[in-house]
């Protein structure tokens, strides 16, 4: 069974339109410091700290993103955001994250995502370490 790491987020006002309804666009950010959060537990809970990819000059970039739209979110909703891999390549993985409130499915976005040299901004191969610290997150 796969693990699934959970980032919640408190709707704000400013994620939200004039009628208290979450902008398309704000799923992004939400899935985003989700993914930010998840890449801090992975690397912690192997004995490697986020300061490993800093020194190392490694980033990670978004490649491709696919949201779909189930339910809206409104103003002071609590949601959470299951982030899971579906997917893993030697430059890249792909994650399935699920935007939830409580048990209701908001959104889903499959998002690859590819390191990145920090110091060319070219797209290089995961490393073997990381690629072993997101295994208990591929969705089986």
């Amino acid at each position: 069974m796969s693990s699934i790491h959970t980032y919640s987020q408190r709707v704000y006002y400013s994620d939200t339109d004039a009628g208290g309804i979450v902008y398309h666009s704000r799923y992004l950010d939400f899935a985003e410091h989700a993914r930010t959060e998840f890449v801090r537990e992975v690397t912690s809970l192997h004995g490697w700290s986020d300061e490993l990819l800093k020194a190392k000059r490694i980033g990670f970039v978004v490649k491709k993103v696919e949201v779909t739209y189930h339910k809206p979110a409104f103003l002071d909703d609590l949601l959470s955001v299951h982030s899971t891999i579906i997917g893993e390549k030697r430059f890249s993985v792909t994650l399935r994250q699920r935007v939830m409130r409580e048990d209701t499915e908001i959104a889903t976005l499959i998002v690859r995502a590819a390191a990145l040299d920090l110091d060319t901004y070219s797209v290089i191969p995961l490393e073997d370490w990381f690629l072993k610290a997101v295994q208990e997150y591929l969705e089986t």
